[in-house]
């Protein structure tokens, strides 16, 4: 039998502004009501599909603000005002940012969103109902096409195409609120039910690695070129992880059995602090086990079986994703003809369980669950029902939950140690090595340290510390990513407003 174990992961970086309690970009709200809802709710026409979605603390975080009405983003707050109450700034705001989507598959696909995009790429004159045309497609079409067809209200809107009123606009946002409301409630559901199993992240997306030591670097790759000044904060390894865990009983009335490492990203000297926090089996690359096995080539019989990791402080289950198979739903198949996309990954199924000859063998599929589908057509939902219900059709696979498929005790690899490293070229080079990432993990560390310096300082010092360490800043800088530099810093000024104190380095300035 071939067991097939989805990993679906679901994150945002954090957005939220800690003073404002605004949001700078809108990505939290918009793909809660394309993906993380519907990703689940597929599987209801496919009960034999047992899957593993996996939800970062933070994320869930910044969903329940919008839920409660404490935070809004910007575009969100644009959006409500009435076309004819904007001033010009924020027309020229409107024009510039709503048309956010892919062209192909998203914009084109509603002919009067696509004529507005068109009269912008030409700078004619957007007179008031076009703006109020344009503030309502941008929020519409951003629902998942299941939304847009299901919810009467919406149904209607859509219907209607253009010269939209401010109740239109009015029953779109509202509708937007509603979706993120239903979402935790929904994956609770199906895991009580038993067909999908919910793991976690630690709590703001940091890698661990990196936090634990900025040495570590080092470990994964000997020409790593490292900031002068180390950071490493054990300490706040383990806060992310265990109040990762507090967060998800408290939001799923139980303990998690699986996390999912920040970008995959693990170490030796972490994996006691998962076993500590109860954690039962965490997930990473392919890459980390050929490098612990100093195996250059991939090979089935060590790949497609789930691994038990022993050390002095317990044991771990450790799964192992086939890189391949991953990257080509998340990267290769929205250019592929569907049917031929879903016959591609059937063959490569098929061929893994004839080189076993029947016997057992493990596959995991573990990619992002959200930022792939809007570059499909229909959203997805075309090559999702076709490969679900091929699966389905199957005599040799069994789609299954992480903890179910351990559940049946399989026979295992083992381990004593684990290679360093992530998902992304089995190092950490996408986070640290550059003079403007450098300079970013030098900056955190002035901030860490003055946090130290301090008697009692305030909660809200310690929680935007703890977001400061997330991954997403360091990602993106190399690559003069404006908006994240932005983030990044306007956290960072943040922590220095709160504690009452000034910053030793202009952060008015971008790092690149």
């Amino acid at each position: 039998m071939l067991y097939l174990s989805f990993i679906w992961h679901m994150h945002q970086p954090y957005y939220n502004d800690l003073i404002t309690y605004k949001a700078t970009l809108p990505w939290v709200r918009l793909h809660g009501i394309k993906d993380y809802m519907d990703m689940v709710t597929i599987l209801k026409d496919y009960p034999d599909i047992h899957q593993t979605f996996n939800l970062v603390p933070s994320l869930i975080e910044q969903i329940d603000c919008y839920t409660r009405g404490v935070c809004h983003d910007v575009f969100f707050e644009l959006s409500k005002k009435s076309s004819d109450s904007l001033s010009a700034t924020e027309k020229k705001f409107i024009i510039d940012n709503f048309f956010m989507a892919d062209t192909q598959k998203i914009l084109e696909l509603h002919p009067r969103y696509y004529e507005l995009y068109l009269h912008a790429k030409e700078k004619r004159e957007f007179n008031d109902q076009d703006i109020r045309d344009l503030q309502v497609w941008f929020n519409l079409a951003w629902f998942d096409p299941s939304f847009r067809e299901d919810i009467p209200e919406l149904k209607r809107v859509v219907s209607k195409a253009r010269f939209f009123s401010e109740d239109d606009k009015r029953v779109v946002l509202t509708k937007q609120i509603e979706i993120l409301r239903q979402i935790i409630p929904t994956y609770k559901k199906y895991q009580e039910q038993g067909q999908i199993e919910v793991s976690v992240t630690p709590f703001y997306h940091p890698i661990l690695p990196l936090i634990y030591s900025t040495e570590i670097a080092k470990e994964a790759n000997k020409d790593a070129v490292i900031p002068d000044g180390i950071f490493s904060y054990p300490q706040d390894c383990r806060w992310h992880i265990e109040e990762a865990v507090k967060y998800y009983k408290d939001n799923f009335d139980r303990t998690p059995l699986g996390m999912w490492p920040s970008e995959e990203s693990v170490s030796q000297q972490i994996m006691p602090l998962f076993i500590e926090s109860g954690i039962n089996w965490i997930v990473t690359d392919e890459t980390i086990l050929l490098k612990r096995l100093k195996k250059k080539k991939r090979s089935p019989e060590i790949l497609y079986k789930s691994y038990r990791l022993n050390i002095e402080q317990g044991s771990l289950n450790v799964l192992f994703r086939d890189k391949n198979l991953s990257d080509l739903i998340g990267f290769v198949y929205q250019h592929w003809d569907t049917q031929k996309a879903v016959e591609d990954f059937m063959s490569h199924l098929n061929s893994i369980n004839e080189y076993f000859k029947g016997e057992d063998c493990l596959v995991v599929i573990a990619l992002d669950g959200e930022n792939a589908w809007e570059y499909y057509k229909n959203d997805g939902k075309d090559f999702l029902n076709l490969l679900y219900s091929r699966i389905c059709e199957s005599k040799f696979i069994k789609a299954v939950k992480v903890s179910e498929y351990l559940a049946l005790k399989p026979k295992q690899g083992r381990l004593k140690e684990i290679a360093a490293g992530s998902w992304i070229n089995g190092d950490f080079m996408k986070w640290i090595g550059n003079p403007a990432k450098n300079k970013a993990w030098q900056l955190l560390l002035d901030a860490r340290k003055a946090l130290e310096e301090m008697q009692g300082p305030p909660a809200l010092a310690w929680k935007q510390i703890y977001i400061l360490e997330g991954s997403d800043w360091f990602w993106w800088y190399g690559d003069k990513q404006k908006q994240f530099d932005e983030l990044f810093r306007m956290h960072l000024k943040n922590f220095y407003k709160i504690i009452g104190k000034t910053p030793s380095t202009n952060l008015n300035e971008p790092l690149e």
